[in-house]
């Protein structure tokens, strides 16, 4: 399947919006917040279950199962629902800090754990954080080197899936947030792909190690291969999941036999 087909992402983008518009949660628009929400909150450690992130999104309501709900992750949970709807509304625009921080802001804004510790939403850290085996800019050097990555990136008037991974590895090392770096990262991919007429992915917890692995590689030996071969499996993850929201059997037919 070619990846990058006009037509395919003109598709998707149609079925999104117009089910997002009209508050259709039964389709690819339902369907991808419910699995992006899920996969990008429980990578960074949320407890809430697949089936809890559905009930949230199509209800507003938890199914507990008789187990303790952390209100952090029914929070981040929702907001990580209005930064998707954000970005689907701004998924044309340079990518620019202030759209990234008002990523953030959506992600962040109701997250009461976050308020009372201090942190800074909507805006770059203020404290030092730390991840893993990466050094990551100190709030001093944020600011700067957001720009830097921004310029460099914007340069170009089209991207291709390197030039998204890249500047994916490059954010995550930089990590501009106190915190929500990792879901403002992934989005971030969602929307530059889409963009830019390359069909979208989701990355899923179950493969969490795979990623980090990749994402360390890039990071640390600046080699983008592993990372880069890693979104293209969810790539085709993705569209293999949500070909019949968007297509007919008979359409699906042609399109796979164009392909």
């Amino acid at each position: 399947m070619n990846y990058d087909n006009k037509k395919i992402i003109g598709d998707l983008i149609n079925r999104l919006k117009i089910e997002y518009d009209k508050n259709d949660r039964s389709g690819v628009y339902g369907y991808t917040q419910r699995k992006l929400t899920y996969n990008s909150n429980r990578i960074e450690g949320s407890t809430l279950t697949e089936y809890q992130t559905a009930s949230l999104f199509e209800t507003g309501t938890i199914i507990n199962d008789g187990m303790a709900v952390r209100s952090k992750d029914v929070e981040e949970a929702n907001g990580h629902f209005i930064m998707f709807n954000n970005m689907l509304k701004t998924y044309n625009e340079e990518l620019s800090e202030e759209l990234i921080k008002s990523y953030h802001y959506d992600l962040k804004s109701g997250v009461f754990e976050d308020k009372a510790n201090g942190y800074a939403i909507g805006d770059y850290k203020k404290r030092a954080n730390t991840v893993s085996n990466i050094k990551v800019a100190s709030p001093l050097e944020v600011e700067d080197k957001m720009k830097e990555l921004l310029d460099e990136y914007n340069l170009k008037e089209n991207h291709n899936l390197f030039d998204i991974v890249e500047f994916h590895a490059k954010y995550e090392k930089i990590h501009p947030f106190q915190d929500g770096n990792g879901r403002t990262g992934r989005i971030i991919m969602f929307k530059e792909c889409i963009k830019n007429n390359i069909f979208p992915f989701i990355i899923e917890d179950e493969l969490k190690g795979e990623y980090y692995k990749a994402l360390n590689s890039a990071q640390v030996n600046s080699n983008y291969n592993d990372l880069l071969e890693f979104c293209k499996k969810e790539q085709e993850h993705y569209f293999n999941t949500i070909k019949d929201f968007i297509y007919t059997k008979d359409e699906l037919e042609d399109l796979l036999n164009n392909n």
